[in-house]
C-alpha cells in the first residue's frame, strides 16, 4: 500500500508492468510520422492507419525486415553517406516490420 502527502493511498506498483518506463515517446512520436507518411498509396488513395493489422504473411515482414535491416547496417557502416534522416527512416520501417512480424505471431497465424 502506497500512501501519499496528501493522504490519498494506492495500492503498490512494484509487480505491474511498467509501460511508461519501457517505452520512449520520441521514439513512438517519430514512428507514428513516419507510419502517417506511408499512408497514401501508389494510386492516391489513403489506407487506414491499422490497415496492417489485417493481416501481412509473416515472409513478407521478413524479407522487407531483412531488406531495411541491410540498409540500417549499410547506413551504419558508412558504406552510404550517414544521413540521420535516412537512418531514422530505415529505423522506423525496420520498427513497423518488426512489430508487425510480432504482431501476427502473438495473433498465432
Amino acid at each position: 500500500m502506497r500512501m501519499f502527502d496528501t493522504g490519498a493511498t494506492r495500492d503498490d506498483d512494484t509487480t505491474k508492468i511498467d509501460y511508461e518506463g519501457f517505452l520512449s515517446p520520441l521514439v513512438l512520436k517519430r514512428y507514428a510520422e513516419y507510419m502517417e507518411s506511408c499512408r497514401k498509396q501508389a494510386d492516391g488513395t489513403v489506407r487506414a492507419s491499422d490497415n496492417w493489422q489485417k493481416g501481412i504473411p509473416l515472409d513478407v515482414y521478413m524479407k522487407s525486415m531483412f531488406r531495411h535491416f541491410m540498409e540500417v547496417w549499410t547506413l551504419h557502416r558508412g558504406r552510404i553517406a550517414n544521413e540521420p534522416i535516412l537512418v531514422r527512416e530505415a529505423l522506423c520501417a525496420l520498427m513497423f516490420n518488426v512489430q508487425g512480424y510480432l504482431h501476427e505471431s502473438l495473433k498465432g497465424r
